[in-house]
């Protein structure tokens, strides 16, 4: 018997044995007889093949984009950890500084409820929002500080996403400069993720810039489109830790329309400037986000060497915070 007989009679056996191998005018392929080294190989070989094969007009890169994640094809950047270290922020190089004490007392409650180990479940709480009542309370600083505090963890990864689209921060306050980001993969149906990601020299902290501004973020970021992406970062690694440095509440309105889709909210309050009445109003504008904590930031304490106070950055959205007369600030 010929080894084309013998091949055709394997696939018989197969098929009386319920084994779907497609049409049997497909099955032995046109190839030269010399490719064909034993009946075994060609009757596997055609037990594989997908009912439904990927058509002939899709190309080799599309398919493996298909099943790449998104930092295989994300661009790298080094950071300047000595600068960011001058600048008080938590480096790997210094794990025992002050600053790195302080952010691990508050990325614990944070780590807690993205992992389903707090008082109760929270839904999204690996997406975690950082805003401020007002500008320049130093909200970016914390982002950044908490995102760098979490990338030193060993289970869990972080992107840190800057969703302040109308004065993104993140990228200078790092050193980088700008790049595609959010608004980029929301407006152009050309752009994804993987394209705008960047990875850093912190093998944990991955970054997602704001991208282009736009005179209609709010909408977009309150868009099917924002919500696809949204469920995707959330669920996609179970071990990834969002953080989104987000607008102030009280001057704009993406950050309470974001917040709708935040598991946790961090709202960084200025020690000696911030008022009740600001961080009540800030408060009342996530109630209905699962977690809402505050961080005093700006704070002073004594040391042996003196006082010593840890900042945060800010920047401007046009007047100065608003005051209600007799109404205490937080110290």
């Amino acid at each position: 018997m010929s080894i084309i007989e013998q091949a055709v009679e394997r696939i018989t056996l197969l098929k009386k044995a319920g084994v779907d191998i497609g049409s049997t005018d497909t099955a032995v392929p046109p190839e030269p007889l010399n490719t064909l080294h034993n009946a075994g190989t060609v009757a596997s070989a055609s037990a594989v093949v997908p009912a439904n094969p990927v058509s002939s007009n899709q190309s080799a890169p599309e398919v493996r984009a298909s099943i790449q994640s998104p930092e295989a094809a994300s661009r790298i950047v080094e950071l300047d950890l000595k600068r960011l270290d001058s600048m008080g922020i938590v480096v790997p190089s210094s794990p025992r500084s002050q600053i790195a004490e302080e952010f691990r007392v508050i990325k614990r409650p944070i780590l807690a409820n993205a992992h389903g180990k707090g008082a109760a479940p929270v839904d999204n709480g690996n997406l975690i929002m950082v805003t401020s009542s007002v500008p320049g309370e130093g909200k970016s600083f914390n982002s950044i500080n908490l995102a760098m505090s979490i990338a030193m963890e060993l289970d869990n990864r972080v992107l840190l996403v800057d969703a302040d689209v109308a004065r993104p921060s993140i990228l200078n306050l790092l050193g980088l400069p700008p790049a595609k980001g959010l608004m980029d993969v929301l407006l152009d149906k050309n752009v994804s993720l993987p394209d705008v990601l960047l990875r850093t020299n912190i093998e944990k902290l991955t970054l997602l810039p704001a991208g282009m501004p736009h005179k209609n973020a709010t909408e977009l970021l309150a868009s099917g489109a924002m919500h696809m992406l949204l469920v995707e970062l959330a669920h996609r690694y179970p071990d990834r830790i969002i953080i989104f440095d987000s607008p102030p509440l009280m001057v704009t309105t993406e950050a309470p329309v974001l917040a709708q889709s935040m598991g946790q909210v961090l709202i960084v309050v200025e020690a000696g400037r911030t008022t009740h009445t600001m961080v009540k109003q800030a408060l009342n504008k996530v109630r209905n986000c699962p977690v809402r904590m505050v961080v005093l930031n700006k704070a002073r304490y004594a040391r042996t060497d003196g006082y010593y106070g840890y900042y945060g950055y800010g920047y401007g959205y046009g007047a100065d915070r608003p005051r209600v007369p007799g109404d205490k600030v937080l110290d």
